[in-house]
């Protein structure tokens, strides 16, 4: 059993908790993940990393409640307990693996949509401590669902928050401050990691081919089982079949085929487009995990 150590509201909807699961705190990185079962009836979550500590020996995560097992997942508190929490899933970010001398001559801008600014956070949390100071946008729909602000102003070298009302700080898209950083303030970046909706992603992802910028996004929001077995993260990345559990989660964004992985993700969510989905995949349906037919 896996206890949770802290558990509470981040905005509608949205809520963090801190739990209890040495294994994987000693050996996660930032961009991988973990998957979560209440108890043993439960769904298998796979949620995305969003801050750990080595020494205690926790994970925190951030969750939005969409379906049955999020909201019996908000309802628990500190001293209850999840059933499984297996991890550390998924490849790390890539500079995770890059020499810091390197690594310090870069520019890095990071892009976080409603809940991705979560897994953004130990991206950028990372960065802060190797002595890399990075520039981050933070969209919302609303000043409310407005997350993580004072922890990702404490490790960010300039935080940007844009809302699509008005009602916090700038008004508008992320791709409308991207464009303002580069074309009217002169800001020139080495790399750009975008997270959050597909949607976002895809237009960040066409913006930033035009600015010349590499640009990383991360495929979390497509995955269902977490193991590569399911074929829900299914996705055509350079022209070629991968799977967003076991060969990412992150991928060169400008090579995401973002129509094709969201047209399939709709049709996945049907009994009937899971078999459209099979009939036309063949063997490429299923086959994360080398295995499966």
């Amino acid at each position: 059993m896996y206890k949770i150590l802290k558990a509470c509201n981040l905005a509608s909807n949205i809520f963090l908790m801190d739990v209890e699961a040495k294994r994987v705190a000693a050996s996660c990185e930032p961009g991988q993940f973990v998957i979560v079962k209440i108890d043993d009836a439960g769904e298998r979550i796979p949620l995305t990393i969003c801050d750990y500590d080595r020494e205690k020996g926790t994970i925190t995560i951030v969750v939005q409640t969409i379906g049955a097992s999020t909201t019996k997942m908000q309802q628990l508190k500190a001293g209850d307990s999840f059933r499984d929490f297996v991890g550390p899933l998924g490849c790390p970010s890539e500079f995770v693996n890059e020499d810091i001398e390197e690594l310090k001559k870069k520019s890095f801008l990071f892009v976080g949509g409603g809940l991705g600014t979560a897994p953004v956070y130990p991206q950028v949390k990372w960065l802060h401590e190797h002595g890399i100071d990075a520039d981050v946008i933070v969209g919302a729909k609303t000043k409310d669902l407005v997350i993580l602000e004072d922890e990702m102003k404490a490790v960010a070298g300039n935080l940007y928050i844009t809302t699509d009302d008005g009602s916090y700080e700038r008004k508008g898209m992320v791709t409308e401050v991207i464009k303002d950083l580069v074309e009217n303030q002169g800001k020139k970046y080495d790399v750009c990691v975008a997270i959050g909706p597909m949607i976002m992603m895809k237009f960040v992802c066409l913006l930033t081919k035009d600015l010349g910028i590499p640009t990383i996004v991360s495929m979390n929001p497509i995955m269902v089982d977490g193991t590569g077995m399911c074929g829900a993260c299914r996705l055509i990345v350079d022209g070629q079949v991968k799977f967003a559990c076991v060969d990412g989660p992150e991928f060169d964004g400008h090579k995401v085929d973002f129509d094709q992985a969201m047209k399939r993700q709709s049709l996945y969510r049907t009994e009937e487009g899971r078999a459209i989905l099979a009939l036309t995949e063949g063997d490429t349906h299923h086959g994360g995990c080398g295995n499966c037919r």
